[in-house]
């Protein structure tokens, strides 16, 4: 194979790793307005503990059919840190927050979740990205954190404290789980893995909460927790992962930066919730900073 070829080669790679870790950033700002149906039928400690079982259920049959292997000894810390950061934390945090805070303004998370990963990735490979990329990665950040704080009249809450923590573990879950996909294992186990060691967990979850917390099956919460469960929590860090490997994580993370605004249109869209007047200017800005950043070279 000639240089020319490796170079088309390793460019292809690229592409189509944008495209996948785009596709679960797409898949990703459903989340929110899905687990909003969910707390209309659930609470969120039952939603919690459901979401994860049903996630554990779907990735331990893949993980039985395909017959995969376990992972290395030293694969175990990265799958818990994903585990407790992805499949207990943030959604335990999320689901919280929603509780006293609408998606819209939810949707700080996500719009933080990607400077925090980047952050994470850098100081635990030690890697060095260029100026450019953590002006562009801040910038984004900025906006999306100005735009968030400007619609809750910036007055903090319970909620954002709720917030807050969940953008620490996810970032470490993300970063972990990147690194890893990185490494060799594919990313569907990563997520897999980190899903059925939860089991014990998200399993007593639901045993405790089920009997305390009232439930109303409807058609918007049974969809929004099959879609928490089976999407949001499995099949979308499937290809998030896969993205990831290909792209590495601080690149791939800043796609993210578009979450937040997709997650304010399916709010609108599918709540009724107020779509604010400046997302088209902010997503504007979000769209210019993601081109810098995937464009930035180390």
């Amino acid at each position: 194979m000639t240089t020319h070829d490796s170079a088309i080669s390793l460019r292809s790679i690229a592409v189509g790793g944008l495209g996948v870790a785009a596709t679960a950033v797409l898949l990703f700002s459903f989340s929110f307005p899905a687990t909003a149906w969910a707390l209309a039928g659930f609470g969120p400690w039952t939603a919690t503990g459901l979401r994860g079982v049903l996630a554990a259920l779907v990735a331990g049959s893949c993980l039985a059919v395909s017959r995969a292997p376990l992972p290395r000894r030293q694969d175990w810390p990265g799958i818990a840190v994903v585990s407790l950061g992805c499949v207990v934390g943030f959604p335990l945090l999320t689901t919280l927050a929603l509780r006293a805070s609408s998606t819209a303004h939810s949707a700080v998370v996500i719009g933080m979740l990607p400077m925090a990963t980047a952050v994470w990735a850098a100081l635990r490979t030690r890697s060095r990205q260029p100026r450019l990329f953590w002006g562009a990665a801040g910038a984004g950040a900025a906006v999306v954190l100005a735009f968030t704080v400007q619609q809750s009249a910036g007055r903090p809450g319970l909620a954002d404290a709720y917030l807050f923590a969940a953008l620490l573990v996810c970032a470490a879950g993300y970063a972990e789980g990147g690194l890893l996909a990185r490494r060799g294992m594919p990313g569907w186990q990563v997520i897999g893995w980190a899903v059925v060691v939860a089991l014990p967990v998200t399993a007593l979850t639901c045993a405790l909460a089920l009997p305390r917390e009232p439930v109303h099956l409807t058609a918007h919460a049974l969809a929004g927790l099959a879609y928490v469960g089976g999407v949001s929590q499995f099949g979308g860090f499937v290809l998030w992962y896969r993205g990831m490997a290909a792209i590495g994580v601080p690149r791939a993370s800043q796609l993210q930066l578009a979450q937040p605004l997709l997650t304010l249109a399916w709010a609108a869209l599918l709540l009724g919730e107020h779509l604010p007047a400046a997302a088209p200017v902010t997503a504007l800005l979000v769209i210019a900073c993601i081109a810098v950043t995937q464009r930035a070279r180390g």
